[in-house]
């Protein structure tokens, strides 16, 4: 009896001193009624997924694959993680790479190592110089070998060294099934690359505007020692498919005919990839028109678009709005029979002060219960702690509680 009176003693003189009027609670908007809720402490990192409708293209390539280059799902493949050699589509991650370490504009003395490799050529000369632009050209364009290990030179200092940068690139996108040995795709044992990884870091190095044109290009003109060099694209898909915008061919004996291919409709963009085929220009049609004919884009969620409210401790409001933080995108089936699924994984426990922007969980779609897609998910607005004796309060309450 004499415990409970000075607990309420205690409680009468903070609501006496203290007590301030507790905001009203805000309305709580709507939540979506196609939304599955899902609490875990810890949030788990889900891949892009990749579904497939139908029996999909039926090819001779070894290794095949069509990816949606703007949401990086997976339409169709076959024997995507087959590590193959792949000849000069490896000149997609050389590119790639002098594009983000190098200068476009900076000038490259051709060595006679660069001028003496064997192969697809571009025909260089010790001694001629090149800026690095003109020889990326050369090596996407026209597949100089030399143009590529002149390339390697300029930026990393010898081919041994921009190697092991082209490896160290590839697994940071994620590539973790290539090893690259040289720069131009000449035959080598360990010199391999799978169909997914291709597509991976060719979806990446579209992202560059300068890779993107020059991989476009049909025709360019760079410096030549009688003045100048009229590269060709090795590419026939530019001139002969809708859209076509890259990417690269590659042809050994050990690789077979090979092409990385990408093109754009209706604001959509596909990267096929085929590997060791009979036919690599129609099987790599077959592939694009397999992703723009039975896939489409469907937007899944909208920035600022509100999911639902998370429970916070300790604050002035008893819930936090939970919001999208981009635009999600998804390929979906044309066909309209399929399940689309929305996963809110969401944190536990969460305690004020919490912060506008914060990421409190992420979005995840599932298409046929394939995940495609994720998203943050972020706290819509700013939730202030409660002062001390508001907290001391709560505490006092919580104990006289039955």
């Amino acid at each position: 009896m004499q415990k409970r009176t000075v607990l309420y003693l205690m409680m009468l003189c903070v609501l006496v001193l203290f007590l301030t009027t507790v905001p009203a609670a805000a309305q709580e908007p709507g939540i979506q009624d196609d939304v599955i809720f899902s609490y875990e402490e810890s949030l788990p990192w889900v891949e892009t997924g990749s579904f497939q409708q139908g029996n999909g293209p039926h090819l001779s390539a070894a290794a095949a694959l069509v990816m949606d280059a703007d949401t990086g799902q997976v339409l169709y493949a076959k024997n995507p993680h087959q590590p193959r050699p792949i000849a000069s589509t490896t000149k997609i991650i050389t590119a790639l790479v002098a594009l983000e370490c190098g200068n476009l504009t900076d000038t490259a003395i051709i060595s006679k190592r660069a001028a003496g490799v064997e192969g697809s050529s571009i025909y260089l000369k010790a001694g001629e110089k090149l800026t690095l632009e003109e020889l990326i050209y050369g090596a996407l364009m026209h597949s100089g070998n030399d143009a590529c290990v002149a390339i390697a030179e300029q930026v990393a200092g010898d081919e041994k060294d921009f190697v092991n940068l082209m490896n160290y690139r590839a697994y940071r996108l994620g590539a973790h099934n290539s090893n690259f040995c040289n720069t131009n795709g000449l035959p080598d044992d360990h010199h391999l690359s799978t169909a997914y990884d291709l597509a991976l870091i060719t979806r990446h190095a579209l992202k560059n505007s300068a890779f993107r044109s020059i991989v476009a290009s049909k025709t360019h003109t760079i410096r030549g020692p009688q003045g100048k060099r009229i590269l060709s694209n090795t590419n026939k898909m530019l001139w002969d498919y809708q859209g076509a915008d890259g990417v690269k061919t590659g042809t050994t004996n050990a690789a077979g005919k090979c092409l990385v291919s990408s093109a754009t409709r209706d604001g959509r963009s596909l990267i096929a990839v085929v590997l060791h085929s009979d036919d690599r220009y129609a099987e790599s049609i077959q592939l694009l028109n397999y992703g723009f004919t039975h896939y489409k884009h469907q937007k899944v969620a909208t920035r600022g678009q509100l999911f639902t409210q998370l429970p916070v401790k300790d604050s002035v409001k008893e819930k936090v709005p939970v919001t999208v933080a981009a635009d999600l995108m998804v390929s979906v089936p044309v066909s309209p029979e399929f399940i689309l699924e929305k996963d809110i994984m969401l944190e536990q426990g969460l305690t004020a002060p919490v912060h506008k922007g914060q990421v409190l969980g992420k979005l995840q779609v599932l298409v046929e219960g394939e995940p495609v897609g994720e998203i943050d998910l972020l706290a819509q607005e700013a939730i202030e702690k409660l002062p001390y004796h508001r907290l001391l309060l709560s505490k006092i309450l919580n104990q006289l509680e039955p």
